[in-house]
């Protein structure tokens, strides 16, 4: 039992040791830190470009442009380069000017006009001298939005209308050399099974390879489109002959043909037979054959795979 005690009190006064050490460590670490923090460095870093106040006319075509800056600063300074890439403002309507088809920014005027830095950061250098940034003259166009849908229905169940996008066109700003060869956006290709009930899907539009180059009214679209339960319909429909030459006669069985189609249930009641057309071309028959093959040439748009399920009318010529 004493013995124990006797341990115990020896791993109590090791592990005070130890937490003593640990803790004279962290201090050390900390003043040596902000020591080194507190002394001033020179280091060169790749600066990004933030362009403010671009004429509208104009658009700055989005080139990859760096600038090397040389600073000499106390390390606490230097501490946030390290979390983030640093940018430098640039404003078009003072520090740069237009030369032929650039616009044009010079190292002088920058370190006329340090104000981007505080007084404890000191500027050393620039490089590149000149910063050329091409641009374009902007173009507003409207085009339309083409859906790109593959859409798998429940047995029974299909589209009742036409997918339709919300909006269904979108406004391109952009250089002329680029909105001028965009004719239409394509959205995504929305994929859906088993689809039984209305359709309203949030998609993404194509947008092109230089789209950073471009503004975009819509980056993405709703598709609609109402889906119903269908049925299939049949109807008796009379068969007209139709370029028959003056002076002939032609007596022709059947006089009407049955047409399927399918149709929604909320529009079966609605399709009648004066809907349809059907008819026999006589231009199209050849020598000595003694039927025509009846097409199918007006249905209702509210009707699908409507065909004549009839695959010939027999006929012959009477005097």
């Amino acid at each position: 039992m004493i013995k124990k005690i006797r341990t115990g009190i020896l791993s109590s006064i090791k592990s005070k040791r130890i937490n003593v050490f640990v803790l004279f460590l962290l201090s050390a670490f900390i003043i040596l830190m902000f020591t080194k923090l507190s002394k001033e460095y020179t280091h060169t870093v790749s600066f990004g470009i933030e362009k403010n106040n671009v004429p509208q006319k104009y658009i700055i075509l989005n080139d990859s442009i760096k600038l090397d800056i040389t600073l000499k600063t106390h390390g606490f300074k230097w501490l946030k380069y390290a979390f983030y890439r640093p940018k430098v403002k640039i404003d078009f309507s003072e520090d740069v000017y237009r030369k032929n088809d650039v616009f044009e920014w010079s190292k002088s005027t920058a370190f006329l006009n340090n104000t981007q830095f505080d007084k404890q950061v000191e500027l050393l250098n620039l490089s590149p001298d000149t910063l050329r940034f091409r641009y374009g003259v902007n173009l507003i166009k409207k085009v339309p939005v083409k859906t790109n849908t593959n859409i798998k229905f429940s047995l029974g169940y299909d589209l009742a209308g036409q997918v339709v996008s919300e909006p269904d066109s979108v406004t391109v700003v952009g250089p002329n050399i680029l909105v001028s060869k965009i004719d239409f956006l394509e959205t995504e290709q929305l994929n859906l099974v088993d689809v039984r009930s209305d359709l309203n899907a949030t998609v993404s539009l194509k947008l092109p390879e230089n789209k950073g180059d471009l503004k975009f009214s819509k980056t993405k679209v709703i598709l609609k489109a109402q889906v119903d339960k269908f049925t299939e319909g049949t109807l008796k429909i009379p068969v007209t002959m139709v370029n028959v030459p003056v002076g002939i006669n032609i007596k022709y069985f059947p006089k009407t043909v049955g047409v399927s189609y399918y149709v929604s249930l909320s529009n079966f009641d609605s399709v009648i037979a004066k809907d349809f057309k059907v008819v026999c071309n006589y231009e199209k028959a050849t020598e000595n054959q003694s039927f025509l093959i009846p097409e199918l040439v007006k249905y209702p748009e509210k009707v699908k795979n409507a065909k004549v399920n009839q695959q010939h009318v027999e006929f012959i010529i009477t005097k």
